[in-house]
């Protein structure tokens, strides 16, 4: 039985092949068009997975689509009409797309799919979402939460998954949503809808919760049980072409940031307002569904389950034993819970369940063999070294780590979803104080506020990071009065977990806490003294594990600087190719491509030093 899911038309398409119940294979649109968060019909993902899984459209069983159109149609028309006249413009750009294109996705997908004359399965939003994040995970059984923008109409759903399928219970519909109220604050402060989120949640850091009571008051009505409702008459994004209007300015003090302008301490109290609201709701949702469901164990998807320091505090704070998260828990995670859709309930075939889980690290895209990556440098005549084999790579690359040279690291298949987990990745040693304003400046193009993640051996983890402490306070305690036992360490593999880092310190206020940050590993410790962790084993990643363990032989340290391997405004490296262009337009120091390894000091002098950091500074208008 063998399935593709796609998802595609909105944002981050994707494809993902399903053969007998096991992933072979899944990708993002966006890596191989450059483009970021690519909506279109993801025709290059699709080739790459039927390629990788030696077959022909012909050959399929049946194609899934992650969401259902005419009902996605059915809100627009209802919302429309119910706002009207208000609204008139939005209608009049949405309907051509929908008339010309996505009312007629089933001909679309046969058309892109020549070939393929097998059946279509359309699975609902939030079920592809729960399938994600089910299927995959590790529990015989668990209850399950998705939480988003927006599907079809709903925006929050739960339920339980076992033996059986997915049994989903309750939802919450559009246009109430905590992943729209999220958005209306990014955007109020500058960033970009879908890909500024993660900004807005790095900021909150430097702020004060001084507007979560105007939040709570006049924006959101949240009740105990976790659900919520939206004043409508605050938001204009259910027909609006903003999120948000008067209401906002009047309640924040003055109109929204204009995006790239100076950050200030409201935009700063403001992230830290909402994210003390979402995470308020992701607690009280998830006691809720543990005590109506009973069960030990929860797994997360939806746009909103990628708020790691969310997910942290329901690790520690919350009911359930284990928690496991989809690591493409958006939009493009869709395309594998479609196919999983497809494969378990429509087909029925029974589900396997892995100790670790079915992602294989979520590295399920593209690889290049060593005579590709060759052939690429040969191409650029570039003067590399050859390693014997991955002991010789891991050494050199753990030297140079240890010299505070920053690396990259292209090795293996790529990951699938938004994170870089030592495939895709830029790594440094996070000993230094000055890593996280320099590749954030020089490498990466972007905001020096941006915290970086570490990457840390499994076995050493709890030495550095407090992920599994449970909380002391007294709302912990109001909430689980009697507090399960946890691991000292529980796993992070795919970075989606947030906790203290031991022993940080921090001092100042706002922007002036940067750099003044004292922990063992102070550039992976953000201002609140927090770490965005991954850890690492050598079952789940091989080659990247290697390479920790020979960075702690030289320097005693089991911990990584890892980001992932781009530029600001661009996705995630794909090809050799991509690899070499960012190496050479930034100032990074070394370049790890398969058993190649690339150093500046050996480029020509022309391009030792491609930008000034003044340059940059001026182009991305950066700090």
């Amino acid at each position: 039985m063998t399935v593709l899911g796609l998802s595609c038309f909105y944002h981050d398409a994707a494809a993902a092949l399903v053969r007998d119940g096991e992933i072979v294979a899944a990708a993002q649109e966006e890596r191989f068009t450059r483009r970021k968060h690519d909506p279109s019909f993801p025709a290059n993902a699709v080739a790459f997975c039927l390629a990788e899984a030696g077959l022909a459209v012909a050959d399929l069983d049946a194609v899934a689509f992650y969401d259902k159109p005419l009902l996605t149609f059915e809100r627009l028309l209802e919302t429309y009409v119910s706002y009207a006249p208000r609204g008139l413009r939005s209608f009049l750009e949405a309907m051509p797309l929908w008339l010309k294109r996505k009312l007629w996705t089933p001909d679309v997908i046969r058309t892109e799919l020549a070939g393929y004359n097998g059946p279509l399965v359309f699975a609902e939003h939030h079920r592809s979402h729960a399938a994600s994040a089910f299927f995959p995970s590790p529990f015989e059984r668990a209850a399950v939460l998705t939480t988003d923008g927006v599907g079809e109409w709903a925006t929050t759903s739960w339920g339980v998954g076992d033996g059986h399928g997915l049994d989903l219970r309750q939802e919450i519909h559009f246009p109430h949503s905590l992943g729209l109220l999220y958005s209306a604050f990014t955007t109020f402060c500058g960033f970009r809808v879908n890909s500024g989120e993660y900004k807005l949640m790095g900021l909150a850091p430097y702020g004060e919760p001084r507007y979560v009571d105007a939040i709570l008051e006049h924006l959101v009505d949240l009740r105990a049980d976790g659900s919520y409702r939206l004043h409508a008459d605050a938001f204009t994004f259910p027909v609006g072409l903003r999120m948000t209007g008067r209401r906002f300015e009047e309640l924040f003090g003055g109109p929204a940031r204009e995006p790239e302008s100076p950050l200030g301490q409201r935009e700063m109290d403001l992230a830290r307002s909402v994210q003390a609201v979402v995470e308020e709701a992701v607690l009280r949702m998830a006691q809720h569904v543990w005590a109506e469901t009973g069960e030990t164990n929860l797994c997360l998807a939806g746009g909103v389950a990628l708020n790691c320091v969310a997910n942290g505090r329901l690790l520690r704070e919350g009911p359930f034993e284990q928690i496991w998260i989809q690591p493409a828990a958006g939009d493009a995670g869709g395309a594998l819970g479609a196919a999983l859709v497809a494969t378990h309930e429509w087909a029925g075939l029974s589900r396997t369940v892995r100790p670790d889980d079915a992602m294989r690290g979520a590295a399920l895209g593209p690889a290049w063999s060593a005579a590709d990556i060759q052939a690429t440098l040969d191409a650029e005549g570039l003067p590399y070294q050859t390693l014997a084999d991955d002991g010789a790579l891991c050494d050199r690359v753990a030297e140079l780590l240890a010299e505070e040279k920053t690396v990259g690291w292209f090795q293996g298949r790529a990951e699938f979803g938004p994170r870089a987990l030592g495939h895709r990745s830029i790594l440094a040693d996070p000993r230094g104080r000055e890593v996280q304003r320099r590749v954030n400046l020089q490498i990466k193009f972007r905001e020096s506020f941006r915290p970086f993640a570490p990457s840390v051996l499994a076995e050493r983890a709890d030495e550095f990071f407090a992920l599994g402490d449970r909380g002391q306070g007294i709302e912990d305690q109001e909430r689980n009065p009697s507090p399960i036992p946890r691991l000292p360490s529980p796993e992070s593999p795919y970075m989606l977990l947030v906790g203290p880092v031991r022993g940080a310190r921090v001092e100042g206020e706002g922007l002036g806490r940067m750099g003044r940050v004292e922990s063992a590993v102070p550039a992976v410790t953000h201002v609140d003294g927090s770490a965005r962790v991954q850890t690492v084993t050598k079952a789940r990643n091989g080659l990247y594990y290697d390479l920790l363990k020979a960075f702690e032989a030289r320097t005693g340290c089991p911990v990584l600087v890892n980001t992932s391997f781009n530029v600001r405004g661009e996705p995630i490296v794909h090809s050799p190719a991509d690899a070499v262009r960012v190496f050479r337009r930034t100032h990074m120091d070394a370049l790890a491509i398969g058993p190649f390894v690339l150093t500046r000091d050996a480029l020509p002098p022309a391009e030792r030093e491609p930008f000034t950091a003044e340059q940059i500074a001026d182009a991305y208008g950066l700090d």
